[in-house]
């Protein structure tokens, strides 16, 4: 039932289109003034639309037009703009419909505002109330959030219009029936029983989120449960079953959401919960629920969040919420759950023989399960269990090992110069495997074997080539293998891995050839992560500058900012921390393994069901973050040797700054000082040298991982040790991006 309500919506969202293509759009000069009256600049509005300046420009210029499919778009963007900054003569009294046919963009908004937009003149119902406000106030703006709440960030357009999530997407309940929401409104929950709040929740609380595209399905509402409200509800402080993390189901709390007709999904009521009914006549019956007793919220994630006073969690959870995704689970499961809410698989299509809408793929999306390439698979997989023994250690020549880098030099081979440094400094890539996924083209199909094929960068897929042929300077590690050791023979690799190889060879005329044996690839393909990419970016941008790290600064004033920029406001630092997680856990999602004592070796488990159950998808964009960081090592190091390094072989300089251990997406070189900027190289004109490393906040960019003295370094190379995974003072394999 619920494809039948995603066909309904796009069928209903392919008529306004149509209808939007008919209709006139505002004049050219309302066009200019709402955008201007919300606050957007040209470039952002022409991102959105993903057409150029010029052409937005143009628009309200009138000299162009937009044309399909930009010009629906474009009308529904001016037509939310105008629902929230009606134009300055525009009354209640106006009529319905404007003469001319518009399609009201003249009017103010029918509906109730979005939460953090209440003004004095908003009617708020009879349960709600602004926090800190007695029920039976006058209505009134919410007060700016206290310290330690993250800031609210401005809602869409489309949300301020839609009645049916008023309130935002998730509330906070605490023991005394409030619930706390975004933007400052409490709402008052007078229910007892788990139950009773999810009619409430799917009643009069207007809690859920739009979706995010329009083939996919709106967020359900979001009931975030405190320690004061599970005591209220007859929830237990701790759960006793600390295998399977759920109520027992003789619980009184489960009957009872059995006894009314609801259900719970498989994993039962545990820390994050879904209570529903199956879909009636295209209606979604869903509420979503977080139990922080419970340990919803991982501290590795959320930081504090969970031990926030209830108005402060909701700040948080709100602003991930409307930066992000509805958390509904981990943030390595909301990370995977945003890429299928960004591309879902299907859409409405229209049946030719029967004139009806029907369900039909998403071009670009995943829309099936298919099982990976024997080399792909995990040990566990039963394509494993079926060619290999079953303690078989799989050498390269038999399985995909596409990891990041975890490398140390020899310290044997520091050079004099080197160890007359004083300090030992770490650079960091900002969310490494976001900037990898961006533009990456990867599979939509299930693999073909090939014989002997021809290399084609272009095609993602998994090869069998030998490329021990390519020698790099020894102090360099391999970009071909995780540990950064020299590979022996023949190996399976990722595209990007191999196309980096053609890279190197062309470029320095090396004597080697890619020629490989045998490969898996995927003929249909795309870049089905570009959307998530450019979401959870925006996220990264918009948090960063919310604790006063801007993009465009440079050096000195970057490095400044991001000194302090987590004590600015501990809130929001936690909101940064979770959309950092969201994207190393959705990548890691996409090859989960099994879980739960009662799994046995070669057999399937629930996950492999999943579309984006895609194991050769991390490998693509780990293989890319992973040569995206030696291609800069390179470049640093050729930007600093004296002498070009000789045609046919690539031998550095002595003076070459090299590093002395990467892990993942940090990397530790030796320095006269302290900071990046007295070791990264530059240009006689003060800008990072072409290819190397940069210093800024936006995605692949770098910024400091932290400063050790050169003895301490050395000691930890002695001792076998990864100054990468020290050098912040934390565990950076637990803390990366």
């Amino acid at each position: 039932m619920a494809d039948d309500e995603d066909v309904l919506f796009g069928a209903v969202d392919a008529l306004l289109d149509a209808v939007a293509a008919r209709e006139p759009l505002p004049s050219p000069a309302e066009r200019k003034r709402l955008r201007e009256a919300a606050g957007l600049s040209q470039e952002q509005v022409a991102k959105a639309l993903q057409v150029r300046r010029e052409a937005v420009s143009g628009w309200e210029a009138g000299r162009t037009e937009p044309r399909p499919p930009k010009r629906a778009a474009y009308a529904r963007l001016l037509e939310g703009l105008a629902a929230r900054y009606p134009a300055p003569d525009a009354t209640e009294n106006a009529p319905a419909v404007p003469s001319g046919g518009s399609r009201g963009f003249d009017r103010p908004a029918e509906g109730p505002p979005a939460p953090g937009a209440l003004t004095q003149a908003t009617r708020l119902p009879p349960q709600s109330r602004p926090v800190g406000e007695a029920p039976a106030a006058a209505p009134r703006r919410p007060a700016a959030p206290r310290t330690g709440h993250a800031r609210t960030p401005e809602p869409a357009p489309q949300a301020a219009a839609d009645a049916r999530f008023a309130h935002g997407p998730l509330g906070v309940l605490d023991g005394d029936g409030s619930v706390y929401c975004l933007g400052g409104l409490v709402l008052d929950c007078p229910a007892k029983t788990l139950v009773e709040v999810v009619e409430w929740a799917l009643g009069e609380a207007k809690l859920g989120a739009a979706r995010l595209h329009r083939s996919g399905k709106d967020a359900d509402p979001l009931v975030v449960i405190t320690a004061s409200a599970a005591e209220r509800l007859g929830l237990p402080p701790v759960l006793e079953d600390r295998r399977a993390l759920r109520l027992p189901g003789d619980h009184e709390a489960v009957r009872q959401v059995a006894e009314a007709g609801w259900k719970l999904t498989k994993r039962g009521f545990g820390p994050w919960a879904r209570v529903y009914r199956p879909a009636e006549d295209g209606r979604r019956q869903c509420v979503q629920f977080a139990v922080l007793p419970w340990d919803a919220l991982d501290a590795r994630s959320w930081g504090d969040t969970g031990r926030l006073p209830a108005p402060e969690i909701a700040a948080v959870l709100g602003t991930y919420a409307s930066r992000v995704i509805t958390p509904r689970g981990s943030t390595a499961v909301c990370g995977l759950e945003l890429m299928t809410a960004l591309r879902p698989p299907t859409r409405a299509v229209r049946d030719e023989a029967t004139g009806g809408w029907t369900s039909g793929p998403l071009p670009g999306s995943l829309a099936d399960p298919v099982d990976p390439a024997p080399p792909e698979a995990p040990a566990e997989h039963p394509i494993v269990a079926g060619l290999y023994p079953r303690h078989h250690k799989r050498t390269p020549a038999e399985v995909l090992d596409e990891e990041a880098f975890d490398w140390i030099r020899d310290p044997q081979s520091l050079t004099d110069a080197e160890c007359a440094r004083r300090f030992a400094v770490g650079i960091d890539v900002n969310t490494a495997f976001l900037a990898a996924a961006n533009r990456l083209a990867v599979g939509l199909s299930a693999p073909v074997h090939v014989r002997t094929p021809t290399f084609d960068k272009k095609v993602p897929g998994s090869w069998l080539v030998d490329l021990s042929g390519i020698e790099l300077d020894p102090r360099m590690p391999s970009p071909f293998t995780p540990h950064g050791e020299r590979p022996d023979g023949p190996a399976w690799y990722a595209t990007p891995t191999v196309a980096y190889a053609a890279e190197l060879v062309a470029a320095f005329g090396l004597p080697v050839s890619i020629d490989p044996v045998e490969a898996w690839l995927r003929p249909e393909y795309g870049p089905y992560l570009d959307p998530w990419y450019k979401h959870l970016s925006e996220a990264y941008r918009a948090t960063m500058a919310d604790l006063g790290v801007l993009a465009g600064t440079g050096g000195a004033e970057f490095l400044a900012a991001m000194e302090t920029h987590r004590q600015a406001d501990p809130g929001t630092a936690a909101v940064l921390s979770a959309i950092k997680a969201t994207v190393k856990g959705g990548i890691g999602k996409l090859r989960e393994r099994p879980q739960g004592a009662g799994y046995r070796a070669g057999e399937r488990w629930p996950a492999l069901e999943r579309p984006t159950w895609r194991p050769d998808i991390r490998a693509a964009v780990i293989s890319t973050a992973r040569v995206n960081m030696h291609r800069k090592l390179l470049k640093t190091a050729l930007a600093t040797q004296g002498e070009p390094a000789p045609s046919g072989r690539l031998t550095l300089g002595e003076d070459a700054l090299i590093p002395i251990a990467v892990l993942s997406d940090c990397a530790v070189y030796l320095s006269d000082g302290p900071s990046p900027l007295d070791v990264l190289p530059h240009t006689p004109d003060g800008k990072p040298a072409p290819g190397s490393f940069r210093l800024g906040v936006s995605p692949g960019m770098v910024k400091h991982e932290g400063t050790r003295e050169l003895l301490w370094a050395v000691r930890m190379l002695d001792e076998g040790h990864n100054p990468a995974q020290h050098i912040k003072g934390v565990d950076a394999a637990n803390d990366g991006e």
